[in-house]
């Protein structure tokens, strides 16, 4: 498995994952994105487990971008997981979805998500989010080693 992976794109919506993708790689951010499509898959990722089994856990992506509503499991079960692990707590997350719901948007903060993003329906301001989002997490923000 690529041990480079900049970006966990977490999004089980085909259409908005594709779009995300092509978006970030348009704005030469998307060489080293990998889209999974639900939380279940995420966790075996990031802890180097089931498929993943063997990869190098310490390898994390810069930042991941989660939705929130996801079969098998919720964007929510995953950011308590990844924030209960010494692991996996300082990744930065981003929340991409759909939920303008304040009881999400509450719940994931204080989970300790360091975004939401509620995804814009318009294709330009889709465009337009996720560029910004790509070039502040790859490029601006500086994580912790």
């Amino acid at each position: 498995m690529n041990s480079d992976i900049e970006i966990l794109l977490v999004e089980d919506n085909i259409n908005d994952a594709e779009m995300t993708i092509r978006t970030l790689k348009k704005n030469k951010m998307g060489s080293k994105i990998l889209h999974l499509k639900d939380g279940s898959l995420a966790l075996d990722f990031l802890f180097a487990e089931g498929t993943y089994e063997g990869r190098e856990v310490k390898q994390t992506p810069k930042v991941i971008l989660l939705d929130l509503k996801m079969p098998k499991m919720s964007g929510i079960e995953v950011i308590q997981r990844l924030k209960e692990d010494q692991r996996t707590r300082h990744i930065p997350i981003v929340v991409l979805t759909s939920s303008k719901e304040d009881p999400d948007i509450k719940t994931c903060y204080d989970l300790g998500v360091n975004g939401y993003v509620v995804k814009p329906v318009e294709f330009e301001a889709f465009h337009h989010a996720i560029s910004t989002l790509g070039l502040f997490w790859l490029i601006v923000n500086q994580a912790p080693q």
